[in-house]
This record gives structure tokens, sequence and C-alpha cells, in this order.
């Protein structure tokens, strides 16, 4: 074997992102590959998988980006390569599908450059839907909802869940996640290092990804067709992808142009899903992301500036309850930035010593607490034991939760409203503030609204009583 070939085989075993542009060579020979970073970022997240360093991944990114081949054809094929007696689970909506990816990666094992580069990689048998090692290892193929008695894995991989067209069939979208739930969780070799990869592109904001990001304790790379708030994401050898904007994923292969025209002949519901994985649009029920401005970096504070904090309490702490939520607001000439965001489920006494925590931290001028559920009871401890110099004032919900925000719409709609492009929670926030009224939590649109609000009335009162004397 030449030293050209050696290097080669070295290249393929230790870069997953080689392996799959050879491939996709081998599956559609005489086709162009174009190589991009987003290709690099999701072998960094599936590596992590495979050392052990992620155990649960969800991966959400546009149609025909290669997300197939990376992840149900060249990761389970170079796992094996690397580790023999793996055992991989793939799972897609229908068996047809599940079927086809199979005989890829079966086609790519039996390949002449595979056998090279991985010899420990032999297939002792290999039927339409199930690959077998000689070391035990192997890849199995499943349809979501498919039968999986008797079957374990050490890697689960789910290709796309459920057809795009099922996406508004709430039984369609219960029945994928109560197979996740009630059958997938359990093939799993072992539960406390055992792998669980989704990729996906978003059909609804209940779908199955929507489902394990309420959760939490998911790795999410997320793929936008075109950014729309700055990304800084992992590509391998420690390298970071800072993605601006406004930026398209992979302009060689969809340029601009192309993704709006896509999105006028889809709809912009439709095209905000599956292209943005953004399930709601811009143009939200009620507010549209526009009118929020967003900063690199948020002002320092000088001394004329007020600060303040507006918390929403939840009625009670629990996996399935709502959330308590402080934000942090900056008020300089008639302009709010929000500085921070809290959020998180709390038992009673954590969620005073957070609200002093967040208080000293960012030295508040006042904080606001609605006066309600676990609100009521902190104000009045707050207002028995408090220090002279701290003010908190209880805010007495008025109307409903629709009302209060779509008055604090008008202040937001003018531009005066700012927050940090960066933030890790930003995407949260948005997407909680498009969903509104019909999302399942609204404790943020509430904290917002809570604060926007009382400082319109309270600037309002105090000219009205300027206007009287």
């Amino acid at each position: 074997m030449t030293d050209q070939a050696l290097v080669l085989n070295a290249l393929l075993r230790q870069h997953l992102s080689a392996f799959v542009e050879r491939v996709f060579a081998e599956l559609n020979p005489g086709v162009p590959y174009l190589p991009n970073w987003h290709i690099e970022a999701i072998e960094e997240q599936l590596i992590g998988c495979l050392r052990g360093e992620v155990t649960r991944l969800i991966i959400t990114m546009p149609p025909r980006s290669l997300k197939s081949i990376c992840a149900s054809v060249a990761f389970p094929a170079w796992a094996l390569g690397n580790a023999p007696n793996t055992e991989i689970i793939c799972a897609s909506y229908a068996q047809p599908l599940a079927s086809e990816l199979s005989r890829a990666t079966r086609r790519v094992m039996r390949s002449p450059w595979y056998r090279r580069a991985f010899p420990r990689a032999r297939l002792e048998r290999a039927t339409e839907d199930r690959l077998i090692t000689t070391l035990n290892g192997g890849r199995m193929a499943t349809s979501v909802g498919g039968v999986l008695t008797g079957v374990g894995g050490d890697i689960i991989i789910i290709d796309d869940p459920m057809k795009a067209q099922e996406a508004n069939s709430q039984p369609a979208r219960d029945a994928v996640i109560n197979w996740f739930d009630t059958t997938l969780l359990t093939r799993l070799n072992n539960k406390q290092t055992g792998v669980i990869i989704l990729v996906m592109q978003r059909v609804h904001m209940d779908d199955l990804a929507g489902h394990l990001l309420k959760q939490g304790d998911w790795v999410h790379l997320d793929l936008p067709a075109i950014a729309e708030l700055p990304q800084t994401i992992s590509l391998p050898g420690g390298r970071f992808y800072q993605r601006v904007a406004g930026e398209v994923l992979h302009p060689e292969r969809e340029p601009r142009a192309l993704l709006e025209q896509l999105r006028e002949e889809m709809g912009t519901q439709m095209f905000s899903a599956q292209y943005q994985q953004r399930p709601v649009p811009a143009e939200g029920n009620i507010f549209r992301w526009e009118w929020i401005q967003l900063l690199d970096e948020m002002p320092s504070r000088r001394i004329e500036d007020g600060v303040y904090q507006s918390w929403d309490m939840a009625v009670k702490e629990g996996e399935t309850n709502d959330y308590s939520v402080c934000t942090t607001w900056l008020v300089r000439d008639g302009e709010y930035y929000l500085l921070d965001l809290f959020r998180g489920r709390l038992t009673f006494p954590l969620l005073r010593q957070k609200l002093w925590e967040l208080a000293q931290e960012w030295r508040v001028d006042r904080v606001l607490i609605e006066d309600a559920a676990n609100g009521s009871p902190l104000l009045q401890e707050l207002t028995r034991d408090k220090p002279r110099d701290f003010k908190v004032h209880g805010v007495q919900p008025e109307r409903d939760k629709g009302c209060r925000f779509a008055t604090a719409t008008p202040v937001m709609e003018q531009g005066k409203v700012f927050m940090p492009a960066n933030a890790p929670w930003l995407r949260t926030l948005m997407e909680e503030l498009l969903v509104f009224p019909n999302g399942k939590y609204d404790d943020q649109v509430d904290s917002v609204s809570q604060f926007l609000n009382w400082h319109r009335n309270r600037n309002t009162v105090r000219v009205v009583r300027l206007h009287g004397l």
C-alpha cells in the first residue's frame, strides 16, 4: 500500500467530515460534492456522542442538507468502522425510508475503500434492515412506531420521525412522542451511557424536537437556512464558526434568492418550520420579531439610568409546571435594554434566595413582583424583612394576559426595546413571544409585559400630575 493510500485511510478513520465526503461520492457517483462548515459542525457533535461526551443530541436543519447521509448512513458506518461491536438502531418515519438508508450503509461497508480503511469492520450478515458485524455489533433499521422487542442499542438515531404532511395532526404527533417515551427509551443497552440522536426538520411546535427541548438536558445544534440570530457554533479541533444574522446556511447549494422563492411557494408557515427550524413565523400572533433591536454589546450603566427587575412567579414548582422568570432592565432616555433573563423552577425558599441574589448582582433600583400565586406571600415577607433601601413593588395584574401583552407591544413596535444578540436565553424568549398566546408557557411574556406596562403607566402618572399642577 502506498504512502498516499495510508494517509487517505487514516484521514477517513479520524475525520468524520472527510468520511462523509467519500460516502457521498460512493452513493452519488459523478455528482459534485460541495463542502461546507455545517458538515463539520455536525461532525463535532456526532463524535462527541461516540466518545460519550454527549448522550442526548438534537440536530435541526433544512431538508436536502446531507442530514440523512451524515447521521443515518455515514455516521453508523464510521462508528462501526472504529468500534465494530457497537449496536446501533436507526429509525425513520416509514419503513421503506429506513430500509433505503440501511441499504446505503450496507453499500458503503461493502465497498473496497471502506474495507481498506476499516479492516476490523466485517459484515457477518447483511439483510435489508439488519447489518451484523463479526464482533456482534451492527445497525438495525426500523420505523417510528415499529416493534423493538428484544432489541437493544448503544446508539439510537432517529431521522425525521414524522412526515411534514402530518404536522397538523395531533394524533400523529402524539403517537410519535408516545413511541419515543414508552418504547424507544427502554431500548438503550445502558440507560446511563446510551446515546440518543434526533436529526430532523421542524414541522410543528409540538413535534418530537419541541417535546424534548422543553424537557431540557439535550444538546441542540440548530441550523436554520437563514440565520435569524448570531450563532457561535463548535467545530472540530477547538474551532468555532461565527454565524451572523442573515447568513445563508449553504449559499453554494441554496442561495438567498432560491430560499426566498421557496418561502413564497411553500408559504411562510411551512418555510419557517422546515427551513428556519422555527414552527412559528417571525410574524407572530401578536408580536413581530423585527420590532426588537439586537445589540452585540449592551450599554454600561450610567448614574442617571434606572435598573429594574420584573418577576413572574410560578404557582408551584415541578417539572410540568410553569417557570418563575426574572427579567432585568436598564432604562435610558425612553429606551429599554433587557440585560438579563433568569428562568427556573424553584421551591419557595430558593426562589426568595434567588430574588435577593439577582437584586444584589444588578444593584437594582426597584423589584417588581406580580401580586399573585407565589408572588403574594413573597411580597409580604419582603415588605416585612427588607432593608430600608430595598424597594419592592407589588403589581396587581389587570385584565387578561393577552390584553396586558398587547398593551406592551407599541413600545416594541417603535423600536425602543433592545436585547443582547448573543444571549443564550434569546432564542427561547423569541419563540415564546412569537407563539403567544398559543404556546405552552407564557412566563417570560408576563415578565416582559409587566415591566413595560408598569414603567409606561408610571411615566403617564407623572405627566398627568405635572399637567395637573
